[in-house]
């Protein structure tokens, strides 16, 4: 669809968009047109894992000019509320998030945004901006949902998120890494960037995957981050965590799910949920520039933007691990 080039207002900045990944939440409303409480009522323009050229800057922005490359951060406060104040803006009701209705995501040519929700990437990025400007959306969210990981044993059931997850948490000094996953082919590659152990599920109930788990780690790991939102998973995410460890849920599936809360209560597991980002952009730049996350094994696919239909197809085929669409046909390098 054509739309008119948006014009910048004074805090804002409009934007040659370069890359926008495909995000699960992307797929699920494209194929559902619902998460949760969240329903697409009308067309929306999807994508918010993005990254960008600044082309226009508005008449109050004073840290960005043209020319400049920047990550997009997609939650942007509408008002400073009790969330705000308290520094937990993406908790704020009224937040304007790209991509989740009733608010247009960056799938686009042109885009304009909150200049101070765009991060401009340090000097030690500039061969790699897109790339890992882009990521740093994924990363945003382990930052987040990280709590002390140095010495402690880690399990993660996987989406590609996962990964990012696998690199985070051996970055910031996980004894061990334990990941599970339907796919043999992301299970290689969480071997390739550091998974210590790794365990392809099949037809295993809940409580035989949390044994392999304590089987291959030689204990049951004090923390769990569970990315799929499958019911199951969520299950075996409590049987598998150590009493009084932690299950973080970064995965959204049905509104509804049953799950083993005694089992989780007597043992003192604290289940906590992890919801968009926070603060978190700086913490994930300065960890690409400082060269000890590397993401470039985790982008498998890349697409031009007339593909985008072939690009959210195999997305949701679950092929490679991350997909990629260049929005500006005059770029197309990574």
């Amino acid at each position: 669809e054509n739309r008119p080039v948006p014009e910048p207002g004074p805090n804002e900045v409009l934007l040659r968009m370069h890359s926008v990944g495909i995000c699960g939440s992307d797929v699920h409303y494209w194929q559902h047109g619902r998460i949760g409480d969240f329903v697409v009522k009308e067309p929306m323009v999807l994508g918010h894992e993005a990254s960008g050229t600044v082309i226009k800057v508005g008449s109050g922005v004073t840290h960005l000019k043209p020319g400049d490359r920047v990550a997009i951060e997609p939650g942007v406060p509408r008002e400073v509320d009790e969330f705000c104040k308290a520094g937990r803006y993406n908790l704020s009701p009224s937040i304007f998030f790209c991509a989740t209705p009733p608010d247009d995501g960056n799938l686009c040519r042109f885009y304009k945004h909150s200049a101070s929700y765009c991060y401009k990437a340090l000097a030690s990025l500039t061969s790699n901006t897109f790339r890992d400007g882009n990521s740093t959306t994924c990363l945003g969210n382990m930052c987040q949902c990280s709590t002390t990981l140095v010495g402690r044993n880690f399990f993660l059931m996987s989406r590609p998120i996962g990964l990012v997850n696998v690199l985070v948490a051996k970055m910031m000094g996980a004894a061990a890494v334990v990941i599970t996953d339907l796919s043999a082919s992301r299970l290689q590659k969480a071997k390739e960037i550091g998974a210590d152990f790794t365990i392809q599920v099949k037809n295993e109930t809940p409580q035989e995957v949390a044994s392999k788990v304590e089987s291959l780690l030689g204990c049951m790991p004090e923390i769990t981050v569970e990315c799929t939102g499958v019911q199951a998973c969520i299950q075996a995410g409590i049987y598998a965590t150590r009493s009084g460890g932690t299950l973080v849920l970064v995965g959204l599936g049905p509104e509804m799910v049953t799950v083993p809360i005694v089992n989780a209560a007597v043992r003192e597991v604290d289940i906590r949920g992890i919801f968009r980002y926070c603060n978190t952009w700086p913490v994930a730049i300065a960890l690409l520039s400082s060269k000890r996350i590397n993401v470039k094994p985790l982008v498998t696919h890349r697409f031009p933007l007339e593909k985008a239909l072939e690009a959210f197809e195999t997305t949701r085929r679950g092929e490679g691990v991350k997909v990629m669409l260049k929005c500006d046909p005059t770029d197309q390098s990574p």
